[in-house]
């Protein structure tokens, strides 16, 4: 009889703490970031932020800089080049482009493109249509091969935003400049 009224108190005692603890279930878990950090209740995760490319100007190779200068629009039209979509690389949203190509959508086919050695329109030319370009890709010209890679993600809507990327060009002297600007591809 001793046991069984130790036994009550302890059991209430249980009970009483059972329902005071709240259940587990209505407990909010924190939520964990896009870099996988966790997150504290009630504040939003913030977005991933842009990267801003920086510009490195020409080193090694003969010592000249690497140069490439902006296509007009007449240089565009009058290159005639050939494919669906286009992806073109300039220094901001508000300046001429110093790379412009053009490719087929799910195409094997080297995509073609014009590029501005000084005052030289250069051809260019990358593996893979219109689909490889939008990712990033790599262009061969004449004594130039210019990588083009992407650093961020898109800036802004719409049917082709631009994405902060570099131009890397190296000259077949050895030389090498990276441009920083906005890669953008669609109609």
């Amino acid at each position: 009889m001793k046991m069984r009224s130790l036994l009550l108190p302890a059991t209430a005692l249980s009970f009483a703490l059972a329902a005071c603890s709240g259940s587990a279930e209505t407990e909010k878990t924190p939520t964990a970031s896009y870099d996988g950090d966790v997150v504290p209740e009630g504040r939003a995760a913030e977005p991933v932020p842009t990267i801003k490319p920086t510009d490195i100007p020409t080193r090694g190779g003969d010592g000249s800089p690497i140069e490439l200068a902006a296509l007009t629009e007449a240089d565009v039209s009058g290159a005639k080049l050939k494919g669906e979509l286009a992806c073109s690389f300039a220094a901001d949203e508000a300046a001429q482009p110093i790379l412009h190509a053009q490719g087929d959508v799910a195409s094997t086919e080297p995509s073609r493109g014009i590029v501005k050695v000084g005052d030289t329109i250069e051809a260019a030319s990358a593996n893979g249509g219109f689909d490889a370009m939008a990712k990033g890709t790599k262009f061969f010209a004449k004594g130039l091969e210019l990588r083009v890679a992407l650093v961020g993600p898109a800036a802004g809507g719409g049917e082709s935003p631009p994405r902060p990327a570099t131009l890397t060009a190296d000259r077949a002297d050895g030389a090498q400049r990276v441009f920083a600007g906005l890669w953008r591809c669609g109609p």
